[in-house]
């Protein structure tokens, strides 16, 4: 009986994600064809749609790095956050592409540290120390590596786990499930 679980979970494994992408690539391609352009077909029109779509955002991204984009910026923060039920998601949409898109670079080497006699968790190396030496190490929260602690520690309280920043914050926002190595998939549904 555990082998027809294994070779379900095996088929779930593989199946679940690519129809998902097939899914959301089919719901956003449906979206852009929509788009009121007068261009057909709507394989150009969407084309068309992704084209102009990514050369705004590298408009905005320009314009972001000028005096003239930060103070663009400021004033759409203090708006936003003035606004109660949006301030939340904007900050937090806002906090989470921020981490998507360079969150990583400022993280170093993921280390664990044992928090507890015996329970170790993921911390990243910030690069910072104390004044009388301790390292400074950001302890993320899983699912949501945005969230966290900022925690002083001596440096033979941690010990370097030799994998890459992208395999550690992987098993973080996965909340554990996420591992890069091989696992048997079996092992999750035994009795």
């Amino acid at each position: 009986m555990a082998g027809w679980k294994r070779d379900f979970a095996s088929g779930l494994v593989v199946l679940v994600p690519v129809l998902v992408v097939a899914f959301v690539v089919s719901w956003l391609y449906a979206q852009l064809a929509t788009v009121p352009v007068a261009i057909d077909p709507p394989p150009l029109r969407v084309a068309v749609t992704l084209v102009v779509s990514i050369l705004l955002v590298f408009a905005i991204g320009y314009l972001m790095r000028t005096a003239l984009g930060g103070i663009l910026e400021g004033v759409l923060d203090d708006v936003v956050n003035q606004i109660p039920g949006l301030r939340v998601v904007y900050n937090a949409s806002k906090m989470a592409v921020e981490t998507a898109v360079g969150g990583t670079d400022e993280l170093q080497a993921p280390v664990k540290v044992e928090t507890w006699d015996g329970m170790r968790m993921t911390a990243f190396k910030t690069g910072k120390r104390t004044g009388d030496g301790r390292e400074l190490l950001f302890l993320p929260t899983a699912p949501n590596i945005t969230t966290g602690f900022v925690i002083e520690v001596e440096s033979d309280r941690y010990e370097e786990t030799g994998e890459s920043v992208e395999d550690a914050l992987t098993r973080v926002l996965s909340a554990g499930f996420g591992d890069t190595e091989e696992r048997d998939v079996q092992e999750l549904f035994e009795e």
